[in-house]
């Protein structure tokens, strides 16, 4: 389980890092698909004789201001819009969470709960996770971990990402997020 976790966590993250480095390119500078695979895909707008590329830094991963986030998840869940992460945020956290997908999010089961079903879980799970994080995500659906992983800024959606670069270390979320995977509660590891 932890295995699987780990892999689909690692498979999401490389994922949005192509989504990010297709959006941040310029049309002048997008080059045709290759359809064979690559050990480590290189984005550069140099011909091809000139040096490859260096690896993109943690600041240059950040979405673009002008993109925008999926429609309703840059709202935090008082329903104001997410602010803009202060200089003083980390540039990379370590997290945990616990997953409560609903149908019509990204990989729920066609069957999956209803949106306010899951959102009640959510929220009935966040004192759980308060007193042990470990165990509540042993409650949460698939997805769910006390460690999730180190994450860079610009990735997730704005209102996660703010709850998530502003906690301290170890605490929980006291509200659920909706996510387009579904509701988290999250935890700061560091």
């Amino acid at each position: 389980m932890q295995r699987t976790t780990t892999i689909i966590v690692g498979l999401s993250f490389i994922l949005a890092l192509a989504l990010i480095g297709t959006l941040a390119r310029s049309p002048a500078e997008k080059q045709p698909v290759s359809k064979a695979p690559s050990a480590a895909p290189a984005v550069s707008s140099a011909p091809p004789s000139a040096a490859p590329a260096p690896a993109l830094s943690a600041a240059e991963l950040q979405l673009p201001e002008d993109v925008p986030s999926p429609p309703g998840f840059d709202l935090m869940p008082d329903g104001t819009k997410a602010p803009p992460l202060p200089d003083s945020a980390p540039q990379s956290v370590r997290f945990g969470v616990i997953l409560y997908n609903y149908r019509g999010a990204q990989f729920a089961a066609p069957d999956a709960r209803d949106k306010e079903e899951a959102k009640r879980r959510a929220e009935a799970v966040v004192a759980d996770a308060k007193k042990d994080f470990a165990a509540a995500a042993a409650k949460g659906d698939r997805g769910s971990t006390a460690d999730a992983g180190r994450i860079p800024r610009g990735i997730l959606e704005p209102a996660v990402e703010y709850a998530l670069f502003m906690l301290p270390k170890g605490e929980v979320y006291p509200q659920p997020i909706d996510t387009p995977r579904g509701f988290w509660v999250i935890r700061r590891v560091d």
